[in-house]
């Protein structure tokens, strides 16, 4: 890595940020929260797409409406989000009459520090990081988020679509054992981490990587006609994307939700296919969350609290994506209380609301003191070289 970067083009105040991507980032960390939580659960047999077999009342409703309309659906709008903000990035600083070449260096010198910070996510806490996925992307896109055509991004959408469709095949089925992930169902803390290492490095990584490529190509598409920027403006777009979008999640959903709570049992050649349209679906659902939540921004005349406290949520996206691991690592996982092992798919998700939620007020209080969030202060340092020299 080269020296510091000059922030004067690249690091914006919390006041003058666009409203609906950070309500929509505000959101979509519900939908995070909700898709990792499953995942802590172990010492059970394991059914459709890891979670728990024979799934009996509120848990198989939970289940369904979540194959539906959060599986397979939040990392997508995370990747949109995350692309449009390179995006925005790249945009602002050629307005500033920064050379390209530059913009591109700042954008991979972003990357590869969230690669950083996304390794010592693994190591500590969670083997389904995701902040090194975008972290590579970062650094492997630059020159494309920057200079590329629309063409060339329309591309990188279609094969990275291609690609993830493919992968999202196997979806629907579960590893071995009584544990989505081994590493959560390890009791020893070093062994753990060494097997959280192993989890990323031998496949989630690389699974991550192939599934959201085509969700980050498609943000920096959007970012340049503005329209998470200026929602009203793009409001009858934003409307059938968002009606389309997750009309398609939820039905593309439904073969695998069904199949997750017995009411269905595929063979292998079905469950390949509704791996497929699973995956396909959530992409659909991704744009159809992100116009939604643009929608939501777009009708707002004087934000309430409610859109303050997503907006702040969304502000602080990455400290509150780790905040979530966090508390998930020290309640769920063998190796710290264990209470993966007891708790039923219900409860994991009413854990996972209400940790979205005291972040969220974490947030907004925040946001009304001035203070950004800790692991964006850290990336900003890292990325442009000294500290903000406004709290907001």
């Amino acid at each position: 890595m080269s020296g510091p970067a000059d922030p004067s083009a690249g690091a914006v105040a919390l006041r003058d940020r666009a409203l609906a991507p950070d309500v929509a980032r505000g959101a979509m960390l519900l939908l995070i929260a909700l898709a990792n939580v499953h995942l802590y659960l172990f010492d059970r047999p394991l059914g459709v797409r890891s979670y728990p077999a024979g799934l009996p009342g509120s848990d198989a409703v939970v289940a369904v409406l979540q194959l539906t309309l959060v599986d397979g659906r939040a990392y997508p709008l995370f990747g949109l989000l995350f692309g449009y903000g390179l995006g925005q990035l790249a945009a602002r600083r050629a307005a500033a009459g920064v050379e390209p070449h530059a913009v591109i260096h700042l954008v991979r010198r972003r990357g590869l520090w969230l690669v950083v910070i996304g390794v010592a996510h693994v190591v500590l806490l969670w083997a389904g990081d995701i902040v090194s996925a975008y972290g590579v992307l970062a650094v492997a896109l630059a020159g494309m988020a920057v200079t590329g055509t629309s063409v060339s991004l329309a591309t990188t959408a279609v094969v990275g679509s291609v690609l993830g469709a493919g992968l999202g095949a196997f979806s629907g089925f579960s590893p071995p054992g009584t544990a989505p992930l081994l590493s959560v169902a390890v009791a020893d803390p070093v062994t753990a981490a060494a097997t959280r290492v192993t989890e990323w490095a031998g496949g989630i990584l690389i699974s991550s990587l192939l599934s959201v490529v085509a969700a980050v190509a498609l943000g920096v598409w959007a970012a340049r006609y503005r329209i998470l920027d200026e929602p009203a403006v793009h409001r009858r777009v934003l409307g059938r994307v968002a009606v389309g979008g997750l009309l398609v999640a939820v039905l593309a959903g439904l073969p695998l939700a069904l199949a997750a709570v017995g009411v269905w049992r595929p063979g292998v050649g079905m469950l390949l296919l509704s791996g497929t349209l699973h995956t396909v679906g959530g992409y659909a659902g991704g744009l159809g969350y992100a116009a939604a939540f643009g929608l939501l921004a777009a009708g707002t005349r004087g934000p309430g609290p409610a859109v303050r406290a997503l907006a702040a949520g969304g502000q602080r996206s990455l400290s509150c994506y780790l905040g979530q691991s966090v508390v998930f690592a020290m309640l769920l996982p063998a190796w710290a209380l264990g209470l993966g092992a007891r708790l039923t798919v219900t409860q994991a998700a009413l854990l996972a609301v209400g940790v979205w939620l005291a972040l969220l007020l974490i947030a907004a209080v925040s946001a009304r003191a001035g203070y950004r969030g800790p692991a964006e202060v850290l990336l900003r340092r890292l990325t442009y070289g000294r500290p903000s020299r406004s709290r907001a």
